[in-house]
Order: structure tokens, then C-alpha cells, then sequence
């Protein structure tokens, strides 16, 4: 995802933010992928080894789309927070449209 598709996820994102429409934190995300509530999960690159083995698996298992942006503390700045390694997002609109954004970067690359 390039720069631009990443501000359009990041802008999106923080919209359903301010609309509680995602969860912050790994345990919080870790919670509700396992209620199956989790649509779609926006990781940071530069999140922890600790904290991508705890939802990796589990993200995969239940086969819950991931996108990745780069930093955790941009992550964090749309959460409120001073960084984040993961936002679940549990609404599926704004999932369909999280997923659309990184849907014209894949076609992008593609062309």
C-alpha cells in the first residue's frame, strides 16, 4: 500500500474511531476476533514480535483480513493513544471500505 492509500485507510479508520466501530490494543482485538466481532484488523509494520504472535494466529485462523500500515504511532495518533500495534475493526461497512482502499493499491501494483 503506498502512501496515499495508507492516509485514505488511516483517514477512514479514524473516522470509525470517533464512531467506536474498531477496537485498540491486542488484548481488546484479541477478545473480539475470538467473539467473531472483528471484520478486518489495520496492523502496525513496526508492532512487537510479542504482540504479532499473539494475534497472527489467531487472525489467520479465523481468517480476518489484515492490512498493515507503517508505523504504530500513526496507528496510535487516530486511536488517541500514543501508539497502537493493532485496531479491530468491527463494523462492516467501514471493513467493505478499509478493504476497498487496499483493494486499489493491489490493483495499482497490478497494472
Amino acid at each position: 500500500m503506498d502512501e496515499a492509500q495508507q492516509r485514505k485507510v488511516l483517514g477512514l479508520l479514524g473516522l470509525g474511531m470517533r464512531g467506536r466501530l474498531a477496537v485498540v490494543g491486542v488484548d481488546r482485538v484479541r477478545e473480539a476476533v475470538k467473539g467473531g466481532k472483528v471484520r478486518v484488523a489495520v496492523v502496525a509494520k513496526d508492532a512487537s514480535a510479542n504482540a504479532r504472535q499473539k494475534v497472527d494466529g489467531l487472525l489467520a485462523g479465523r481468517r480476518v483480513p489484515t492490512l498493515e500500515v507503517d508505523s504504530a504511532e500513526e496507528l496510535g495518533r487516530i486511536a488517541g493513544k500514543q501508539s497502537a500495534a493493532i485496531v479491530g475493526v468491527v463494523d462492516g461497512k467501514l471493513a467493505a471500505g478499509l478493504l476497498a482502499i487496499a483493494a486499489t493499491a493491489d490493483a495499482g501494483r497490478e497494472a
